[in-house]
């Protein structure tokens, strides 16, 4: 996350591991209903029940726990994750961004019709710090949602996103979007954002975010029962969802900050120790759900 400052409740507020779950595959019928803040929009209509599969959550520790603390193993890292959850060859590619010695890394997974969504995070760090909330917390899930959602046929290409450069001011996001022509822009239903999780339950900065994307996103945690709020960060600083904002795609961006962690962000208590696991593999759970249920939906719910 980018920039200094302090969080606004919205109104009230090589290791081989076993990967996969007992009983991978997941069906989940989702009601979209939201019992959160009354000046949200009403939820969408529920999706037919969607099917993904989860990760052990040993698999999900494994890839945060090998945070590399210097940026330039950073992308080679990201991309060996990648590899290893099975995007590799044409789907799996660089962008380079001008002016910066890293690129994006893009990590893409066919549908069947013309309508995307991206799920973004950064890979940088700033020098202080291992980085591991911010944001290899983000970018290490990418390849492990990747890997849950592969196994069953998408109707959305999926585009997985590791941002270069987010921590000098968004650089990587706003590149990417930059060359976007019109036409990708209009095709893009959603950009999902990950941005410094880990650190406590699930949430959503909804200023930076689609009310239709928010109403759906705690309608699903509603249905898994797990914990999901709204917290903004307005006067924290910026994130790579930003970029996409600028275009008038629709965004969510996803965090786990709240007032008392905030102290966390650039410093040098930003390491393992702050993490909590549990929280983190829900906030895993629930986007795995989410990213599911958000191909499966009509596109423009009533």
């Amino acid at each position: 996350m980018n920039g200094p400052g302090f969080f606004a409740p919205f109104r009230r507020q090589r290791q081989l591991v076993r990967p996969w779950t007992t009983g991978a595959l997941i069906l989940l019928s989702v009601q979209a209903a939201w019992a959160g803040q009354s000046d949200a929009v009403h939820p969408p209509k529920p999706a037919p029940s969607v099917a993904y599969a989860l990760l052990s959550r040993d698999a999900i520790e494994l890839r945060l726990r090998s945070a590399p603390r210097k940026n330039e193993d950073r992308e080679g890292a990201l991309d060996s994750l990648f590899i290893q959850a099975g995007c590799r060859g044409a789907n799996l590619s660089e962008e380079p961004v001008k002016h910066e010695k890293f690129p994006n890394l893009i990590c893409r997974m066919p549908g069947s019709v013309d309508s995307m969504i991206i799920v973004g995070a950064h890979y940088d760090k700033v020098p202080r710090g291992g980085g591991v909330v911010d944001n290899w917390s983000g970018a290490s899930l990418l390849p492990s949602l990747f890997e849950s959602l592969r196994e069953q046929p998408r109707r959305h290409t999926f585009l997985f996103i590791g941002f270069t450069a987010e921590e000098e001011g968004l650089v990587g996001s706003r590149y990417y979007v930059s060359q976007m022509t019109p036409d990708a822009v209009a095709r893009t239903r959603a950009m999902v954002n990950l941005d410094t999780l880990a650190l406590g339950p699930t949430k959503i900065w909804l200023t930076h975010s689609d009310r239709r994307l928010a109403s759906a996103f705690l309608g699903v945690a509603q249905s898994m029962k797990l914990p999901a709020a709204i917290v903004n960060a307005d006067n924290v600083g910026n994130d790579d969802s930003a970029s996409f904002m600028r275009r008038r795609i629709p965004t969510l961006m996803i965090h786990s900050i709240t007032n008392p962690t905030l102290h966390i962000l650039h410093s040098a208590g930003d390491n393992l120790s702050a993490v909590k696991f549990g929280d983190y593999y829900d906030s895993y759970r629930l986007l795995s759900a989410y990213l599911a249920w958000l191909d499966a939906a009509p596109d423009q719910p009533e």
